[in-house]
């Protein structure tokens, strides 16, 4: 497992995370939808390199994503960022999508679910056996 540094902090903050359609009975995510849709999802690393997909699942109407995201962002903040970009590309790309979602307001439910993927004890135990090591730079970033 690695965990990362930013200068005051070690981290591994991850999140599951899960957003619908607005109309749960449209499958409106077809297999060029979702193609494009894991493209603009790898453009908004663009601007935040320090986010981390480690895997993305897009169903015919939601998403799961399982990401990494330094502290010093919000959750809330990341999934609005997303939602926001993806839904704006999208609309642009797939013209079908207008008459689908004719009110304007994107493609996306307002709301969201998301949860904290753990790290077990041991991992937490080793990190402060080494911190004397961590503080002085001596030690890496790899903790089992």
């Amino acid at each position: 497992m690695r965990l990362r540094k930013l200068a005051h902090s070690v981290y591994k903050t991850q999140y599951h995370i899960v957003w619908p359609t607005k109309i749960q009975t449209k499958k409106t995510l077809n297999s060029g939808v979702r193609a494009y849709l894991r493209i603009k999802l790898q453009e908004v690393r663009k601007y935040y390199p320090d986010w981390e997909y480690v895997e993305t699942g897009i169903g015919d109407n939601h998403v799961h994503i399982h990401i990494i995201i330094p502290p010093k962002y919000a959750v809330s903040m990341a999934v609005e960022t997303v939602k926001k970009n993806t839904s704006r590309a999208l609309r642009q790309k797939f013209q079908f999508l207008d008459n689908v979602y004719w009110d304007r307001k994107g493609i996306w439910s307002k709301g969201y679910f998301v949860s904290t993927v753990g790290i077990n004890e041991q991992i937490i135990k080793n990190y402060v056996a080494r911190q004397e090591k961590e503080d002085a730079g001596q030690a890496e970033l790899e903790i089992n």
